[in-house]
């Protein structure tokens, strides 16, 4: 089984981070996986995406016109993929910043408050990972032990201290339904 993930939204919000930390835990667990970055040149504040690919069978081409699954963070971002994602797919978009509703009847969205819940958490910038649990919780391609173990495995020495607080946000998002 293949799924191919999009996750989009401002500079700063971890979206490239929570795509490569998905792209670690496919290949932790075994699987096939690609992870495309894209970002604008702005520090803080611009634009980023990034494409993620988990497939059990070798990949063909890491491009992707339409996402089985969309992570959308903010409303620049809900825009542009909210009609890109495959009939059947998700989308997932962070209620707490987007103010659209999906029209769309042929895909399962889902609405997740990700900052409020990171806030409550006690770090609001762990929005990321509020996201990439309900993620797993609707779509799961890997379970959320397996990225937690990610997070263990991959995250540097100096984000060590924020390892239990990631998990527990990524806990949070699972359980959001």
């Amino acid at each position: 089984m293949e799924t191919s993930i999009i996750i989009a939204g401002f500079g700063g919000q971890g979206v490239l981070f929570a795509g490569q930390l998905l792209a670690y835990a496919g290949m932790d667990a075994g699987k096939n996986v690609t992870w495309i970055p894209s970002y604008g040149p702005e520090m803080r504040g611009g634009t980023a995406n990034c494409t993620v690919i988990i497939s059990d069978q070798p990949i063909g081409a890491p491009i992707v016109a339409q996402p089985d699954v969309a992570v959308v963070l903010n409303q620049p971002s809900f825009d542009k993929y909210v009609n890109l994602v495959k009939p059947g797919g998700l989308l997932l978009v962070n209620s707490s910043l987007v103010t659209s509703v999906c029209g769309r009847d042929d895909i399962q969205t889902a609405y997740i408050a990700a900052n409020t819940l990171a806030e409550e958490a006690g770090n609001v910038k762990l929005l990321n990972m509020a996201l990439l649990g309900a993620l797993l919780a609707r779509r799961p391609i890997l379970t959320l032990e397996q990225l937690e173990q990610s997070l263990v495995n991959h995250v540097g020495a100096s984000k060590a201290h924020l390892l239990e607080l990631n998990k527990q946000v990524l806990q949070r998002g699972y359980s959001c339904q």
